[in-house]
């Protein structure tokens, strides 16, 4: 089953508890703190779009691409709501192309740990290096991994979510498969939809594969794509990484 397919329609049920805004914001701390004058961004991998709405209610002009046309669909829908003029489309970001540049491109939410080949995350590094302006105030590259040194140190295991819609009861297990040789985890959902009004149970299973990445592999990509790293930090401390790390923001600037 690919990928966001029927779990897209729950995926705002399951992360409501999700501070968008507070992330947004630190996306904003980050760039201003390495660039000035940062107003076009483009969110590869956007999902349903909260982090470019919150990002464009600070004042930034912002589009976002996913593969996912049910993410599109519902990234669309809650721009209309919230009176946001952004361009969502369906696109993969290993291989899209757009005459326009900006001065930032992110990918937030583990978008790159999806990319479990090589060539696959370098492709998605060309991408976001052909689309950005090489200048002093931007050019930057800022997204986040499952981070190799915390998941080795706290491996992934069994979780189980309970969560509530208007109209569902939600319960999804997620059971994980490590394979060591592809610092590969495949994270097995089942999602129980659970109708509040008829009991009628739906049944969602999806394959989410996951790689977690070590900073030298990912200097040495970047760099092959036109990038020099500039940093790598926790994604919840915003200190340096350590063995408790398990999410890492990379930042890099396009030369």
């Amino acid at each position: 089953m690919e990928t966001f397919q029927d779990y897209a329609y729950y995926y705002n049920a399951f992360y409501n508890d999700k501070d968008y805004v507070a992330e947004a914001r630190t996306v904003d701390d980050i760039l201003k703190k390495y660039g000035t004058g940062i107003k076009r961004i483009i969110s590869l991998g956007c999902g349903t779009g909260k982090h470019d709405i919150a990002l464009s209610n600070m004042g930034y002009r912002c589009c976002g691409i996913d593969i996912s046309p049910n993410m599109i669909n519902i990234a669309r829908e809650n721009s209309i709501q919230e009176k946001c003029n952004i361009k969502f489309e369906v696109a993969d970001i290993r291989n899209y192309r757009t005459d326009k540049k900006y001065d930032a491109v992110i990918s937030l939410f583990h978008v790159m740990s999806y990319q479990t080949k090589n060539e696959d995350i370098f492709q998605a590094f060309c991408s976001a290096r052909d689309m950005l302006n090489i200048s002093d105030r931007g050019g930057f590259l800022l997204f986040d991994v499952w981070y190799g040194p915390g998941v080795l140190t706290d491996k992934p295991c069994v979780r189980v979510k309970e969560v509530e819609d208007d109209k569902n009861r939600l319960i999804r297990i997620a059971r994980p498969i490590m394979f060591e040789k592809e610092n590969r985890v495949d994270v097995n959902y089942e999602v129980f939809v659970i109708d509040k009004e008829t009991d009628k149970v739906q049944i969602i299973n999806e394959v989410h594969s996951m790689r977690y990445y070590f900073r030298p592999e990912l200097e040495l990509l970047l760099e092959k794509a036109g990038f020099m790293l500039i940093d790598n930090l926790d994604c919840k401390t915003l200190e340096k990484t350590n063995f408790n790390s398990w999410t890492s923001y990379f930042i890099a600037k396009a030369v």
